[in-house]
């Protein structure tokens, strides 16, 4: 497969050692703010070793002495974690107006944490200056060269970041680039120019940075946030501009909307410049990271995120597919696997034969190129999408339907009979849920009755409780998520119920999906081919 070309000044200078550009990533400092986060000290180990193995040049891992919880995680850090590509980043600010560096108490927590680098806000802005830290412009400058100067003479590495850069370049530009430059010349290695507003776009980013760095000689970086969709724009831009230093989080994640996400801007500066920001082989395990931090912090993967979303290379329209079964590049920017991910056919009531046929291909069922048979298939899935399936988020549920077309009957490991759910309520205020399954399984009669914490629970526990002792691979199961959608009624309070059910045996995970007219009956009908598919992948021979 063919790849994109890379694009722009890094295409003409790769990166040469691993200093020469930085990836700075800040998700356990500022993607921590976003709504809804909240890590422990076990949670930051565990994404700060993600971040390394992904090979981040910079962890930034918090305000060591403004909590008791950063002061810890850094402390456990140091002795539990041994990086092997990045280094400890410890945030902070300058020194307070009137004081000295070598006496300030947070100063001094900063050097106590251990780490080899120091990121220390600055105010850039006059207007900050003067109204939020309450001191003179002069006396601004001076807490930057002090503080600066202090942690150097420490043997500490020191960035520095120019809160509301861009903001307060516009208010007076000749004030933000003194504070660049003072922090230059106090032995800053970076200075970073942040766009903490998120207003900027990115022709703006672009000027901004490259007058700065010809005005003050000094290395530059930037930080962000996305208020106006462009943070991973605005983050490119400046490197266009001569920026060689980007602060990003995983998955976007911070304060408000969030920051440039890291992904992104790794895979653009990877493939689309030819810079090598990463070990070799790293770039190949940036989808695995991307979802395995998200469950650290216990939020959903976006399934629409650039290069690791689970629909980025997702293919739906039939005349995609045609053009696909032709040449994938046809319609994908670069190989899903450079990044870990990888293609999907969504099979939908758009779908013609070429989406059947790559979907049949990706689950490994042989079509054999019966066109009549996929022609079946086509309009078996119009048919049942226009009754209210979906088979885009049920690939499980769609793969049982293709091999029924194929092998001309459905598999089946049981047979029901009936079944009934009750829903009690009682005078005391509690409820009760009991559901009663009769089904036939290898020639035999069962009749099982379970209990469970609502209608489709006691019918999963009930079809457990009478399948099991056929079927032992059924104690590997797990309902792990459920998701009901009421589609449009015809008859006033009538309307179509439609269940999606995701299942896991510990090893992968699967989603089938039932359709009726209440609630109930579409669940069963999801468990069943929930079953249905588990045993069948279990390699289980089908009983009736």
């Amino acid at each position: 497969m063919t790849t994109t070309e890379a694009t722009g000044p890094a295409a003409q200078h790769p990166a040469d050692d691993a200093d020469s550009f930085h990836v700075f990533d800040t998700t356990l400092r500022d993607g921590a703010q976003r709504e809804g986060i909240n890590l422990t000290v076990a949670d930051k180990l565990a994404i700060a070793r993600h971040l390394d193995d992904f090979g981040v040049g910079f962890i930034e891992g918090g305000w060591p002495g403004a909590n008791p919880r950063d002061t810890e995680f850094f402390a456990r850090a140091r002795a539990e974690i041994d990086f092997k590509h990045a280094k400890l980043v410890a945030f902070g600010a300058t020194r307070r107006a009137g004081g000295s560096a070598a006496e300030d108490p947070q100063v001094r927590a900063l050097l106590e944490s251990g780490a080899p680098v120091i990121t220390l806000v600055a105010k850039s802005h006059d207007r900050h200056v003067e109204l939020a830290l309450r001191t003179t412009l002069e006396e601004n400058l001076e807490m930057v060269r002090d503080t600066v100067s202090h942690l150097v003479a420490q043997g500490r590495r020191v960035f520095v970041d120019c809160e509301h850069f861009f903001d307060g370049y516009r208010a007076n530009a000749e004030y933000a680039k003194s504070v660049v430059r003072t922090a230059h010349e106090a032995g800053a290695d970076v200075v970073i120019l942040c766009d903490t507003n998120g207003g900027m776009l990115p022709a703006q980013v672009t000027a901004v940075v490259a007058t700065v760095l010809a005005d003050t000689g000094a290395r530059l970086g930037i930080h962000a946030q996305d208020d106006t969709g462009c943070a991973v724009a605005n983050t490119l831009s400046a490197v266009d501009a001569g920026a060689t230093h980007v602060q990003c989080t995983a998955n976007g994640y911070g304060e408000r909307v969030g920051n440039a996400n890291l992904f992104p801007v790794v895979a653009a500066l990877e493939i689309k410049y030819g810079r090598r920001v990463l070990p070799e082989g790293a770039l190949a395990e940036m989808t695995r990271i991307s979802h395995a931090i998200a469950e650290v912090v216990n939020l959903t993967p976006s399934t629409h995120q650039p290069y690791v979303g689970v629909s980025a290379f997702a293919h739906k329209a039939g005349l995609h597919a045609s053009a696909i079964k032709v040449d994938p590049d046809l319609y994908q920017h670069i190989d899903p696997e450079r990044v870990g991910n990888t293609m999907r056919m969504l099979v939908s009531d758009m779908a013609g034969r070429a989406s059947i046929e790559l979907k049949g291909k990706e689950l490994g069922v042989d079509l054999g190129g019966d066109r009549a048979l996929v022609s079946r298939v086509v309009e078996r899935v119009k048919e049942r999408e226009l009754s209210g399936y979906t088979y885009e988020a049920a690939d499980a549920s769609f793969e049982l339907l293709l091999r029924a077309e194929v092998e001309g009957r459905a598999r089946k490991y049981f047979r029901t009979e009936s079944w009934r759910a009750i829903v009690e309520d009682r005078p005391d205020g509690t409820h009760a849920n009991e559901a009663t399954v009769k089904l036939w399984a290898k020639g035999e009669r069962i009749v099982a009755t379970a209990e469970g914490n609502g209608p489709v629970n006691a019918l999963d526990r009930a079809l457990r409780v009478a399948l099991e002792r056929f079927y032992p691979q059924l104690a590997k199961f797990e309902l792990v998520d459920y998701k009901v959608r009421i589609l449009e009624g015809k008859h006033g309070t009538e309307s179509t119920t439609r269940v999606l059910i995701a299942t896991t045996d510990g090893t992968r995970e699967w989603s089938t999906v039932g359709v009726a007219p209440n609630v109930i009956a579409a669940s069963w009908q999801a468990l069943e081919d929930a079953f249905t598919y588990g045993l069948l992948h279990a390699g289980v021979e089908p009983a009736e």
